[in-house]
Formats: structure tokens, C-alpha cells, sequence
């Protein structure tokens, strides 16, 4: 998600940053809404070669590096999403293309969270007035089935170690980008061979593959032909979870109408309430205090006001009360669970809904410094959910509560785009 603040620095940076695309703004002296607009400033950039389609049908090989060094011919699969032994970078590497959109319940494409109505309706009208896939969601498999792994990801690898890239840029958070086009109908089918069996997990884009399938379903309707329509895929960025692990980052929650001091008094009744140092210095060990209580179950900081309360061991009855009855034991199990079901629901009464509650991604002093923004605003600092759990739980055909995950790196939006000929 971009900042507002962001948003509006990047649409000064240039006249065509894709942010003009994918969060396009109502222009007044403009018919068709925002929406409209994009699809006219997508048309125009076209017209103008400032985006230009591949002559030939390609897959793209990513890759993604964060550190003080840069990639060079020669690397191989490298570090994990938890650094390189040597020189600290991340790297992940993946294949870009367009995805066959699975029906919901064939075990095939797993989304793992909750999706909420109204930004699925956004995504799809903005997709169906641009007639384009404008940014990759992201998807995980994991390619340890043997001795040799995954044949995609050995060709992934193979053509960042031996071939020049289409392109290479930096990004100003230090992150380099390189990009190959894959044209070989050889090396494509090996590829489609390797991924077809296999099982993906949505790590990033729920809310978007659930709009590839509306606008799926509502082409179907219109036009119920037999065969194949560029609306039955959807672009994707497919990463082998065993070859690039995942990092997992925690999802705060910030609540514009509740105070702080009557979020702790309300939660003393079902949690051990314990009170920290204060103040933005003191976070760091606030953090440290979550961590090591996390690994014991559900637990949580509530800060505002210059205070900070760790909220630790829910009342068992309490807790299971809370809980649904149809779902599982991994899922009760969660804390993203307690902190939707129990301490959201039932102890402060809140509904866990975009106007109610608002979420920041892995930044606890950005959470802390929102809530304090607000009159009476209570942040919530959360702990990562395990790629385990993440697993586990998608593969019992269940989601997260919303915005639970936050995995990174993400693909870099502008990058690739898929334009649907339509007719």
C-alpha cells in the first residue's frame, strides 16, 4: 500500500510514474471518473511509446537485491529473504506471466486472507476500464520435491547468472531491479511443464486475484464462448518458497476512535496487562519484550499517548469463546485470530473493517506515531504470523483474518504490465 504523502511525492517526481495508473485521482474537467482516467492516460502513453508492447510472447525472469553490493553475472541463487552469508544482501528471484485463473476450492491458486468487498469492486473497475493487468500479484510454491528441485527455478537461475538483462534499475529505498524476457517456446514449455502440477499460495494481491476472477466471471456471462479469453489469466510473479524463503513482516493496527488508557482498562479483564517504559526511545525494548512473550501465544502492545502496555495470556475461556466454531484448531491457534475474534470484537467492540480500523505494514514507530495523529488513537503493535502457519492454514482451505501478512519483497509496480486484447 502507498502513502498518501508517497503518492503525491511520486506524481511530482514524473508525468508518467505509474502511480498515475494504479491509484488514479478524480480529474473534474475529465468524463469517466478516475477510473476513466487511467484508461486514458494508459491509451495515451501507448500512442506515445512511453510503454511499448513485447513483439514476442515472453515469461520475465525477476530478480530483487537489497543491499550495499550489486548482483553481477556469476550469481546464483544467493541468500534467502533473511540475507546472504557474506555481504548481507536479499535476493529473490522469480518468474513474471500470466497465471490460469483457478476456480475458488480447486486447491490450486491458495489466497490465505480475507478480502473485503469494496477494494475487490475498486480493483476490478480499474482493471476492466484500463483492460489491463497493471502490477503482478505475488505467489509462492515450494520447488523442494527432489533431489533437483524445481526446473523453473534452475532456468530462472540459469538466465540471471549468464544472460544480460533486459533492464537494471535502482529504486530509492536501494533495492535493484533486473528483468529478462524469456521468448524461447523451448525453455517456456519446460517452465509450464514444472509449475502446471504444483501448488501456489497468494503471499501478496488476495483482494486482486479475487477481482481476476470477478472480471472472469462477469466476461463469462457476457459472452459464454468455449474458448480461451485473455480474462481467464490474470499476471502473477510465481517465487520457489525453498529457494527464495519468505520474510514475513507484521501488520499493525491503528483505531482512530479509541483511547488508549481506555483500551487498557477495558483489556485488564480478559489479558495480563503489563506497563513499559514510554516513548520512542523505549520501543526497541517494547519490541524485544513482544517478541519473547510471543513465543508463549497471543501477544500484543497497545501504545499511545507516550505509553506502551504489553498484552500478554488471554483468558483460556475467554478466548475460546470468542473463537468460531467452524474453524480449526491452527486457526484458533493464531494470534491474528485473538486479535480480531477477541480483543477487537469482544473486549473493545470494534468491527475489524477499513473505516473502523486502519493497518500499517511492518513500521511499529509509523503505527505509534498515526495513533497519536488522531484524537484518542490506540495503536496496535502485532507480531509476524509464521510462514508455517500461513501454509498450514491455506492448505486447510481457510484465511487469515484480514490483513494478517505482510511478505516482502514485492514485485516493483511498472515493471511489467499485461494488456487484455480484447476481441
Amino acid at each position: 500500500m502507498i502513502a498518501h504523502d508517497t503518492a503525491d511525492k511520486l506524481l511530482a517526481a514524473d508525468p508518467h510514474n505509474v502511480v498515475r495508473l494504479i491509484l488514479p485521482r478524480q480529474d473534474p474537467g475529465r468524463p469517466g471518473g478516475r477510473y476513466g482516467e487511467a484508461a486514458r492516460l494508459l491509451r495515451q502513453w501507448q500512442r506515445q511509446g512511453i510503454l511499448v508492447p513485447d513483439v514476442q510472447p515472453a515469461l520475465y525472469v525477476y530478480e530483487q537485491h537489497v543491499g550495499a553490493e550489486h548482483p553481477g553475472a556469476g550469481d546464483g541463487p544467493g541468500a534467502s529473504l533473511v540475507g546472504g552469508p557474506a555481504t548481507g544482501q536479499v535476493v529473490q528471484r522469480g518468474l513474471i506471466g500470466a497465471l490460469r485463473l483457478a476456480p475458488p476450492g480447486s486447491g490450486i491458486v491458495l489466497p490465505h486472507e480475507d478480502v473485503m468487498p469494496g477494494p475487490v469492486t475498486g480493483r476490478r473497475q480499474l482493471m476492466e476500464a484500463t483492460q489491463a493487468n497493471l502490477e503482478p500479484i505475488f505467489l509462492l510454491y515450494d520447488g523442494a520435491d527432489g533431489p533437483s528441485g524445481s526446473a523453473a527455478t534452475r532456468l530462472v537461475d540459469e538466465v540471471a547468472s549468464t544472460r544480460p538483462p533486459l533492464l537494471s534499475t535502482e529504486t530509492a529505498d536501494g533495492t535493484r531491479h533486473r528483468l529478462w524476457a524469456v521468448t524461447d517456446p523451448v525453455e517456456q514449455a519446460t517452465v509450464a511443464a514444472d509449475l502446471a502440477p504444483r501448488q501456489a499460495l497468494i503471499a501478496d494481491g488476495n483482494h486482486r486475484y479475487a477481482a481476476y476472477l470477478e472480471m472472469q466471471g462477469r466476461r463469462h456471462d457476457a459472452d459464454p464462448g468455449d474458448g480461451p479469453s485473455p480474462w481467464d489469466y490474470g499476471l502473477a510473479l510465481l517465487v520457489d518458497s525453498a529457494a527464495y524463503a519468505p520474510r514475513i513482516g507484521a501488520i499493525h493496527r491503528v483505531l482512530p476512535g479509541l483511547d488508549p488508557s481506555e483500551a487498557v482498562r477495558r483489556a485488564r479483564g480478559t489479558f495480563t496487562v503489563r506497563a513499559l517504559p514510554g516513548g520512542r526511545t523505549a520501543l526497541p525494548a517494547a519490541l524485544a519484550a513482544l517478541a519473547a512473550a510471543a513465543r508463549r501465544g497471543a501477544a500484543f502492545l497497545v501504545a499511545g499517548g507516550g505509553e506502551i502496555h504489553l498484552l500478554t495470556d488471554p483468558d483460556p475461556a475467554q478466548l475460546a469463546a470468542a473463537m468460531p466454531a467452524d474453524r480449526s484448531d491452527r486457526w484458533r491457534g493464531l494470534a491474528a485470530s485473538a486479535l480480531q475474534e477477541l480483543l477487537l470484537a469482544r473486549v473493545w467492540g470494534i468491527g475489524d473493517d477499513e473505516l473502523s480500523v486502519r493497518v500499517v505494514h511492518d513500521d511499529a514507530a509509523r503505527a505509534i506515531d498515526e495513533a497519536d495523529g488522531v484524537p484518542g488513537g490506540t495503536a496496535v503493535i502485532c507480531t509476524p504470523v509464521s510462514p508455517a502457519d500461513v501454509y498450514a492454514v491455506a492448505a486447510l482451505g481457510e484465511r487469515l483474518p484480514r490483513k494478517s501478512t505482510s511478505f516482502a519483497p514485492k514485485p516493483r509496480t511498472g515493471l511489467v504490465m499485461r494488456v487484455l486484447a480484447d476481441g
